[in-house]
């Protein structure tokens, strides 16, 4: 059923005289002026190719895609465009879903013949393989909400889409060369369309016998209009595509029509492109920051990796050096040199350094004296002194005992018990107590065997 129609059948008699005197004083039921377009929002999806433009009330979004497919014969060297529309029911209960109405199949031919009949895409760089392979590309036009001129806000989503889309790179390949090989977009960047220029559509409505004349109709304005004009343009003044519908208008008014049609066409350009830019620029800023956040994670793991590798080489040397030191520590402790002995007791070092006195007045902060060397050599000088003291006292107890013992016939019991007693000084330390006590005892034993 034709939307027109429907948007007649629901206003009522009062509400479209209504209409009609407010046209006659130059006021519009938004409150616009008879030549004020609505304002214009584009906004694009994530994916390349995707628009949706509101105009008012009025929403509609724009889905570019492609494929590969076989040029027509009488064309080998160009690709194709074809416009699909859809009216959901959602955007107008008067659209019937699964169906394409009037409407529908009008606005995909107004849009179609704007693009094709002025070339604004060029469709010979569509071309993979002469008369083999092309790319199709196809435009889908989906009617979110109808608030009034479809056609106008349709046409602007199918060029913001094509704007935005971008396709593979390919190039020919194989033995033969004509192997076509797509590129995915993280080797080679995909490449846009080329558009020569933008055809904007712009829908004009005539009221009571063309004597009032406004432009971007709303929905209601539409039910009560007698006649409508859609003038494709673009911003260099040149007319793509007209299309009428209803009764018929003087020559007069149509020029003056497409002239402002042309004005309308400049600044609606102007705004697409603005926004195109804005979207380019931002996805561009994301793939850098992207790019920039690979990189960097990228060298942040290859610096951890090689933190790990030098904090564990670090470790195993840490651990190597320590057990050299303790190795060293234990050899110097356990093994000690005579000759290293001998110089101490002579009150030199074994690198032939004088000391003064004790090894207690040496430097350890003077040049050539080792710290390790010195702690030995001090163990070292108690042991020499210890022993020194030992053999002095031995003298004093053999001297004693030769006076106190004039026989000669000594029993060999008593020789084992004076070498007992030897080693029990040599082990310990002597004291007065046990330099005295062997004495008595050998008295009372000489006594008992006289």
């Amino acid at each position: 059923m034709d939307a027109r129609l429907a948007n007649t059948w629901r206003l009522t008699l009062n509400e479209k005289n209504f209409i009609k005197t407010a046209l006659l004083s130059e006021i519009r039921i938004d409150g616009r002026k008879p030549f004020e377009f609505r304002n214009i929002s584009i906004n694009f999806g994530r994916e390349d190719g995707s628009a949706e433009v509101q105009l008012g009330q009025t929403r509609v979004m724009g889905i570019v895609t492609a494929k590969f497919v076989q040029p027509y014969r009488d064309r080998p060297n160009e690709g194709t465009l074809t416009i699909y529309p859809e009216f959901s029911p959602m955007a107008d209960p008067s659209f019937e879903a699964g169906r394409s109405g009037e409407s529908a199949v009008e606005l995909g031919r107004i849009i179609d013949r704007g693009l094709r009949e002025s070339r604004a895409v060029d469709t010979e760089s569509l071309c993979i393989v002469a008369g083999k392979l092309v790319w199709a590309i196809r435009i889908d036009i989906l009617i979110l909400d109808n608030g009034g001129n479809l056609v106008d806000a349709a046409n602007i989503a199918a060029l913001a889409a094509l704007m935005t889309f971008r396709t593979p790179e390919c190039s020919l390949g194989g033995e033969d060369g004509q192997e076509v090989i797509i590129h995915p977009p993280e080797m080679r960047d995909p490449l846009p369309l080329i558009l020569h220029h933008l055809p904007i559509a712009i829908t004009f409505g005539f009221f009571i016998d063309e004597n009032v004349v406004v432009i971007d109709p709303i929905h209601n304005e539409e039910a009560v209009m007698a006649g409508r004009m859609i003038a494709t343009v673009n911003a260099n003044g040149d007319i793509c595509a007209i299309q009428k519908a209803g009764e018929g208008v003087s020559q007069r008014v149509i020029m003056q029509c497409l002239q402002l049609a042309i004005t309308k066409a400049a600044d609606i350009t102007k705004q697409i492109k603005a926004a195109v830019e804005a979207y380019n620029s931002e996805r561009a800023l994301q793939k850098i920051k992207r790019e920039t956040t690979c990189v960097g994670n990228s060298v942040k793991g290859d610096q951890n990796q090689t933190l790990d590798n030098k904090g564990i080489s670090e470790l195993v040397g840490k651990y190597m050096e320590r057990l050299k030191l303790i190795s060293v520590e234990s050899y110097a402790s356990q093994n000690i040199n005579a000759e290293e002995i001998k110089s101490l007791r002579r009150g030199t070092d074994s690198n032939c350094i004088k000391f003064n006195s004790t090894p207690l007045s040496w430097d350890p902060y003077s040049k050539g004296v080792d710290l390790e060397c010195l702690k030995a050599s001090v163990a070292s000088q108690g042991l020499s002194t210890a022993s020194e003291e030992k053999e002095a006292s031995g003298k004093e107890k053999g001297s004693e005992a030769e006076s106190a013992c004039p026989y000669e016939d000594v029993n060999s019991k008593w020789s084992a018990v004076d070498a007992s007693t030897t080693e029990m000084h040599v082990i310990g330390p002597k004291t007065l107590k046990d330099a005295v006590k062997p004495k008595n005892k050998r008295k009372k034993k000489v006594s008992s065997m006289i």
